[in-house]
């Protein structure tokens, strides 16, 4: 939590006691007759100006800038719950495809940010909002990123390589490098094979912007924070024209190799928790894919 960032006016307050309700902190209290900050502690969650009828509340961390776009625009009227067509929500989410073909458009600058802004839409935990966001936005730096990236999986493969090494781990109970052998040694060394040969993009596909989404030190749920803002770049590029394809080697690169992340700009000490490769589409789908069966366990206690 933060320092208390609520500010009110209490000439316009009409004693409704919405805010009230809705602070998660307890923050705000009625006090002869008007909304008052009572609390020192806030999660700057907005609940409280977002329903104060008058607009008599202002939580002061709040960048409206962050809520403006430049290539759409939005209204800012609250949608309420059951407002908003499932039915073409479920088409846009089952639309969205990982895409392994782009075409050598480049991302326009104020897509990639607008694709930010649409992310930081997401819930985190305590609303702490400590993601972080890294954007390279032309095919050159997707291409010196990939080379480090190829680079570390070259390392890890002649690792992998060796038998007897792979035996011993194993044996103490540190197969992880044996399961790498087995399930991807080949895959990867025929993409490294034809990337330094041919020259053909089997990492990022062609694309020509890539998002890095991380975390800051300090946040209650870090991960699932930064997964969240990742759905919502994925859907949000597909209703603006974009292919998009989570590239999971990458993640794990940067993940065992913390010189890959400073090498664009990112501090050590921030967690990487998705790569995203954008750009435009060279496929075309004439229908929605299904989805293996799943069957949900219920608990009635």
């Amino acid at each position: 939590m933060e320092d208390n960032q609520i500010e009110i006016d209490r000439d316009l307050c009409t004693d409704c006691g919405l805010c009230v309700t809705v602070c998660p902190t307890g923050t705000i209290s009625l006090i002869e007759g008007k909304a008052t900050v009572s609390g020192e502690e806030s999660i700057s969650c907005g609940h409280c100006e977002a329903v104060c009828p008058l607009k008599a509340i202002r939580v002061k961390v709040i960048d409206e800038e962050m809520s403006q776009y430049k290539t759409f625009t939005v209204e800012k009227d609250w949608l309420p719950p059951g407002k908003f067509n499932t039915s073409l929500l479920v088409r846009l989410m089952a639309s969205r495809r990982s895409c392994r073909h782009f075409t050598d458009r480049p991302v326009e600058r104020a897509v990639l940010e607008d694709l930010v802004k649409i992310g930081i839409t997401a819930p985190s935990g305590t609303n702490s909002q400590s993601w972080t966001f890294t954007i390279l936005p032309t095919r050159k730096a997707v291409m010196a990123f990939a080379e480090s990236v190829a680079c570390f999986f070259g390392r890890l493969n002649n690792t992998a390589e060796k038998t007897l090494l792979r035996l011993l781990l194993k044996l103490t109970g540190k197969g992880e490098l044996d399961a790498y052998y087995r399930g991807y040694y080949r895959k990867v060394k025929e993409a490294l094979e034809e990337w330094y040969g041919s020259g053909k993009d089997q990492l990022f596909h062609g694309s020509t912007a890539v998002m890095i989404v991380g975390s800051k030190p300090g946040a209650t749920c870090p991960a699932e924070d930064a997964l969240l803002a990742t759905q919502n770049i994925l859907l949000a590029a597909h209703s603006m024209g974009l292919g998009s394809c989570l590239i999971g080697f990458a993640v794990t690169a940067m993940k065992k190799d913390l010189s890959i992340q400073r090498s664009v700009g990112i501090p050590a000490e921030e967690e990487i928790h998705s790569v995203i490769a954008l750009g435009y589409t060279d496929e075309v789908y004439q229908r929605v894919a299904g989805r293996k069966k799943v069957t949900p366990r219920y608990f009635e206690g």
